[in-house]
């Protein structure tokens, strides 16, 4: 597994994981392939889940593609239309009265685009993600809280202990355009 920045680095102490966390740390760092060319793990996901007819290429915007593969290997259904981030208003419960790690956080990216993650926690202004399609890859960004429209939980049989909000310092500039 690539290395996770430093002020991250407890998440690989941590266990049990969230399983949608824990299959999304494996993917941490994945990157797009520069110009025209396609990294074939990012069109390996979609062809896992049955989407490569509409999702042929990693210069269209992959975030919802990222949640879903990460979603499908944790054993968590998918809402209808996963590669596009607002459906995933419909992912789970709601968890918007108190997020906590591996909750799917749907923001707002202009009038009508969305992006989506995953919560691994939170400052006073904003909240830190794990996503596809953040600057190009799989990364931990930190996006501005206003702009978050839903905070979804996976459903889960018995969740697991680490599956609890998380403060963390506000370091690092905000991103205001995940694409």
């Amino acid at each position: 597994m690539n290395p996770l920045p430093p002020a991250y680095r407890w998440l690989d102490d941590l266990q049990p994981l969230p399983r949608m966390v824990a299959e999304a740390r494996k993917l941490f760092g994945t990157v797009e392939a520069q110009g025209s060319a396609d990294n074939p793990v990012i069109l390996g996901w979609a062809k896992e889940l049955g989407l490569a007819k509409v999702y042929n290429h990693d210069e269209i915007p992959w975030c919802g593609l990222f949640a879903a593969i990460v979603a499908k290997r944790a054993g968590k259904a998918l809402p209808n239309q996963p590669l596009w981030a607002r459906s995933w208003v419909n992912f789970g419960k709601d968890g918007s009265a108190k997020p906590q790690l591996g909750d799917v956080l749907v923001f707002r990216r202009g009038e009508v685009s969305g992006h989506v993650g995953l919560y691994i926690g939170e400052d006073y202004g904003a909240f830190h993600v794990l996503g596809g399609n953040q600057s190009d890859g799989v990364t931990i960004t930190r996006i501005a809280r206003e702009r978050c429209i839903a905070v979804r939980r996976p459903v889960y049989k018995a969740a697991p202990a680490s599956a609890k909000p998380v403060e963390l310092a506000a370091t690092g500039a905000l991103s205001t355009n995940e694409a």
